[in-house]
């Protein structure tokens, strides 16, 4: 089998057929078998796939390598991130030219210095102590993942865990960043999240159970073995997941438990850090609430009674009776409070944009802050320091790079530190901003629901039908697609591809009402309203169905399978990322990582006939059906832990049995998580294949 190139791979036809059978109904899964990861006919078979598609992909070699190089010259790659000061520190990461990883650096604040220093294109800067090298730890490894960075209060030790594999499980290790020296502490197994108790003796961690749900915090003591760690809180219903981080002030360790609809929050004073949790407020199923501390007071970040949320107050010595301090205001999702000593900023969205409210302490009117385009995406930087009165912000549009501000809460001046660098593309020709247009157009869904789109594309696209596009969806977990500059985007913009973002239910672009409208028993509101949206790009002239190309990642990707079967007219090609398109057989597995913490967001087949019929209707891998598809390129990676890799395989196999007209392509990652390649060039060499087949697609190669 791994000598097939030219012909479609053909699954072991001597493997035996799996049934299952739920509410009186039986199914057959014949390509089952690929779930056996350990099996070398698995393997085989993966490595042949690779091998086909790399065949029929060998004519966009030559685009590829343009492709590539085309991201590489633009992006400068000896770079310098704008330094974040956190006490007597700057703290920041380097990027060198022809390695894959950062190098995280720290550098002491001089006298007199308050802006964040500056190098020229990138080199390190004068006196600079360099914590961690990810390009050394990544030597002899073909992939290399950070899932902790965590500097102590006192500046003296790091706390940082590394991942070889892409399975997202960490070896946790702490770092003596006075002698350099990497201490014999190592807890294998950690999931992301750490904090620092207050004189940096206890350093807490996350675990994960047997299905992959984060369920422990522990305490580990430094310079002891991990053998001796306590677990401080473990959480026994499967629905929740916990987290841990220190607050900005420094002064509790907070335990995060969450189910998708639901919250908890245990906090430890960060100077005793062997108390015993105190719980802010017990879970009520339904409400979900975050914390912050400030001062005297705990801020509740929270949704009782308050669909797009509100914000009140606790007692932070004697937790109780929350009182409001913001109200709620439908149609206003208030996302996240950061607390400083005199202010507090409540990061938003509304009408469809983000957005960032400051609220002076003791005295002064509330504003929001003010940007300049119609279509952006502002959010804060990192703002470590409790006491300051400047903040830290990223603001990005489908035109304008990532840019990072300083705020000034006092005066309310904006300072730019730096604009993400684009360099001359292949022409010799500097980025303009001014060559390219964003749109904000809407659709209609099926229900008469307005859907926004978000369009870029060059100046004076024609509006006739003739130009090409790529139109990109999630519409899950209330994940917002905000706009997004993207370096590697301008090489289909300047071959005249329009780039859209349709703006579905299930995210949550317009609150809490748009998520709630596409999840769940409303979840085919995502995949019709992303189908709208395609067919109103060719209503209004942007494009025709024949040069439409859809693209979508992880529940992007269950899209993605869904509206191909749904209307598989609607697009000339699909690309499908870890996509989870073997929905229902996951859901029904409570074995499998994270299905039981996923009942919230999609129903739970297991127990309600209702909710397995309707899952049964949509999942793309039950619904293939002998029909003309669309090309499709599903691309997925061995060691994914959120979508496994035999979704997207079985989904391609099925495919080519139902409809063997079709074009359909599977690319595995062999050594690679959810994220695909970690390694920068890496990553744009995957970019650079994709893009070389949606170009081939839209008559563009």
């Amino acid at each position: 089998m791994t000598g097939v190139t030219t012909e479609t791979p053909v699954p072991a036809a001597k493997r035996v057929p799996t049934e299952r059978t739920h509410h009186g109904d039986t199914v057959v899964d014949e390509y089952a078998w690929l779930a056996a990861k350990d099996d070398p006919e698995t393997i085989a078979y993966l490595t042949a796939e690779n091998a086909y598609t790399e065949a029929r992909t060998a004519h966009l070699a030559g685009l590829r390598a343009e492709l590539f190089e085309e991201t590489r010259r633009r992006t400068q790659e000896t770079d310098l991130s704008v330094p974040t000061r956190k006490d007597g520190y700057w703290y920041y990461t380097r990027t060198v030219e022809g390695q894959q990883y950062g190098v995280h650096c720290r550098r002491t604040v001089r006298d007199g210095e308050t802006a964040p220093p500056v190098s020229a294109d990138g080199a390190p800067l004068e006196g600079e102590e360099v914590l961690l090298d990810g390009n050394q730890l990544a030597e002899g490894h073909d992939f290399f993942a950070l899932g902790a960075f965590d500097v102590s209060p006192d500046g003296r030790w790091l706390a940082y865990s590394t991942d070889f594999a892409g399975a997202e499980r960490f070896t946790l290790r702490v770092k003596d960043l006075q002698t350099g020296e990497v201490l014999a502490d190592e807890i294998r197994d950690t999931f992301y999240g750490t904090a620092w108790s207050t004189d940096a003796s206890a350093l807490f961690y996350v675990t994960v159970d047997d299905a992959w749900r984060p369920n422990r915090v522990w305490r580990h003591t430094v310079g002891r073995p991990s053998s001796e760690d306590v677990v401080v809180h473990q959480e026994d219903d499967e629905r929740f997941w916990v987290g841990v981080e220190l607050t900005r002030s420094e002064r509790f360790v907070v335990i995060d438990i969450h189910s998708k609809i639901t919250s908890e929050v245990r906090v430890i004073p960060a100077a005793n850090p062997t108390g015993e949790p105190a719980i802010i407020a017990p879970r009520r199923q339904g409400v979900e609430y975050s914390v912050e501390h400030h001062g005297h007071r705990f801020l509740i970040l929270h949704n009782d009674g308050a669909e797009d949320f509100a914000l009140a107050f606790t007692s932070a010595d004697a937790p109780g009776d929350w009182t409001p301090l913001i109200e709620h205001s439908p149609g206003t999702r208030l996302e996240a409070v950061d607390a400083f000593e005199n202010y507090l900023v409540v990061s938003l969205r509304s009408n469809g944009l983000t957005g960032l409210r400051v609220l002076p302490v003791g005295g002064g009117d509330e504003y929001d802050i003010d940007f300049p385009e119609p279509i952006y995406s502002v959010g804060l930087d990192a703002n470590p320091e409790y006491r300051t009165r400047e903040l830290r912000l990223r603001y990005t549009s489908l035109v304008t790079p990532d840019s990072v501000y300083d705020y000034d809460l006092l005066t309310r001046q904006m300072v730019l530190r730096k604009r993400k660098p684009v360099r001359p593309g292949p022409d010799g020709r500097a980025y303009d901003p001014a060559d390219y247009e964003q749109h904000r157009d809407w659709a209609l869904g099926d229900d008469g629901t307005r859907v926004p789109i978000s369009l870029v594309c060059r100046k004076d696209s024609p509006r006739d039908g003739s130009a090409p596009c790529v139109i990109y969806g999630y519409g899950s977990y209330e994940a917002s697609m905000d706009p997004w500059f993207s370096i590697a985007r301008l090489s289909l913009l300047d071959r005249g591809v329009i780039f859209a973002v349709a703006h579905i239910r299930g995210g949550g672009e317009l609150g809490r009402r748009w998520y709630d409208e596409g999840k769940l028993l409303a979840k085919k509101n995502t995949f019709t309203d992303f189908v709208a949206c395609a067919r109103h790009l060719v209503k209004a002239g942007w494009t025709a169905s024949d040069r439409l190309v859809a693209r979508g990642a992880s529940a992007g990707g269950l899209l993605m399978g869904a509206v191909a079967n749904l209307a598989p007219d609607a697009f000339a090609g699909i690309v499908a990322q870890v996509p989870f398109v073997d929905a229902l057989t996951s859901i029904l597995d409570p074995s499998l990582p994270l299905t039981v913490t996923e009942w919230e967001e999609w129903g739970n087949p297991l127990d309600n006939p209702d909710v397995y019929a309707y899952m049964k209707s949509y999942t793309p891998y039950e619904n293939v059906a002998p029909v003309d598809y669309p090309a499709i390129l599903a691309v997925t990676s061995l060691n994914d832990t959120r979508v496994l890799y035999h979704e997207p395989a079985k989904w391609i196999a099925r495919l080519r049995a139902a409809a063997p007209q079709g074009d359909y392509l599977l690319k595995t990652e062999m050594g690679a998580g959810h994220g695909g390649p970690s390694g920068r060039y890496d990553a744009w060499r995957e970019e650079a294949f994709i893009n070389a087949w949606i170009l081939d697609r839209l008559g563009r190669a």
